[in-house]
């Protein structure tokens, strides 16, 4: 016996990583130190700051990872898995610097794993941070096959003086929501068993195919649909900031959708009163919920509802932040006000 017979082939495991090394050297910057193959990267903190803090975070793509599988659809979802972690550290205030993605699977498909390689560079390159490193695992027997997971590390850097910690938000703030690009990158399980039982609005059964098109959603298939990578928003948020516009606290719509996240951003003493119809809802959320049957307070329980990131900002600055937005091609809409409360969020259906 030896390993290949156990099923890890070292040998594609090292045509893997040439083959990616030049999408890799892409996303480089001036900071990073040495190349792809050691046995960590390195990178120095960038020039100007008087007071460097490093803030990361962590984060996957969950079961949206099925639909690309099933489908064989590979090309989007490594930039679901940068956006997820840096829109993370965004909402602190931080430039992203790095990232590393860990990859398991248990058969080293070397075409499929190189389009979710291509997604994280593509993603790395939104966010301005470089792709610096990585692990690829082979696991015969701990994956199916064709089947892989996904795992995303961000490390980034902000003035300490500049760090949104929720301390900056008063009563009276407004909250300006930026559009997502769909269901970005949480509630998939609930998607895939509404794609899979929902009921059809023609009564010829249940469930749908994921090459399947909706009219009342897209001429698109329902998996280009719902494969739509998350929106990153990195570069407008870092550019608002840098060109002086006063933001007071950021939330990055995930799991758990606007009740969950927005509070994140608060001061103590602090709600967020949000105006239902101040923004418009993609289509692919009530569709979701007509097919599930699923009651409104689960969908705003479940999904961002068509926003993605929120930007909480004084009262006096709410015209020209939106203004500033629109010229720089940011959908935003002036979706609440912070009140007084306790760390919740009001107005939403109950």
């Amino acid at each position: 016996m030896d390993y290949r017979d156990a099923g890890v082939d070292v040998e594609a495991g090292r045509g893997f990583v040439q083959r990616i090394r030049s999408l890799v050297d892409s996303t480089r910057r001036p900071e990073v130190l040495g190349g792809l193959g050691g046995f960590s990267g390195l990178c120095e903190l960038p020039s100007g700051y008087r007071e460097p803090v490093l803030v990361s975070g962590t984060d996957g793509v969950g079961t949206k990872l099925k639909i690309a599988q099933v489908t064989q659809r590979h090309s989007t979802v490594g930039i679901d898995l940068v956006a997820m972690c840096v829109n993370d550290i965004l909402t602190s205030g931080a430039e992203p610097l790095f990232f590393l993605d860990y990859l398991a699977t248990g058969k080293l498909e070397p075409t499929a794993l190189a389009e979710v390689v291509e997604g994280i560079v593509a993603g790395c390159r939104q966010a301005g941070c470089a792709l610096l490193g990585g692990e690829t695992a082979e696991m015969p027997g701990f994956y199916g096959s064709g089947e892989y997971d996904l795992a995303g590390f961000c490390v980034g850097v902000v003035e300490k003086s500049q760090i949104l910690d929720g301390g900056q938000v008063q009563v009276g703030d407004r909250v300006i929501g930026l559009a997502s690009s769909g269901a970005h990158s949480n509630g998939f399980s609930l998607v895939r068993k509404v794609i899979a039982e929902g009921q059809r609005p023609d009564q010829t059964g249940t469930g749908y195919r994921w090459n399947e098109v909706v009219p009342a959603l897209s001429d698109l298939s329902l998996a280009e649909v719902l494969l739509t990578p998350t929106r990153i928003y990195v570069e407008p948020v870092l550019k608002a900031r840098r060109e002086g516009l006063d933001i007071h606290g950021m939330a990055h719509i995930t799991g758990g959708g606007l009740p969950e996240n927005l509070p994140r951003c608060l001061g103590a003493g602090q709600d967020i009163h949000l105006t239902v119809g101040s923004w418009p809802i993609p289509p692919v959320f009530a569709w979701l919920g007509e097919m599930g049957q699923i009651p409104e307070v689960d969908l705003y329980n479940t999904f961002n509802m068509g926003l993605g990131f929120a930007l909480v900002v004084p009262a006096n600055q709410v015209e020209p932040t939106l203004a500033w937005l629109a010229e720089n091609q940011t959908a935003a809409y002036l979706v609440g006000e912070v009140i007084t409360g306790s760390g919740q969020v009001t107005g939403l259906p109950e």
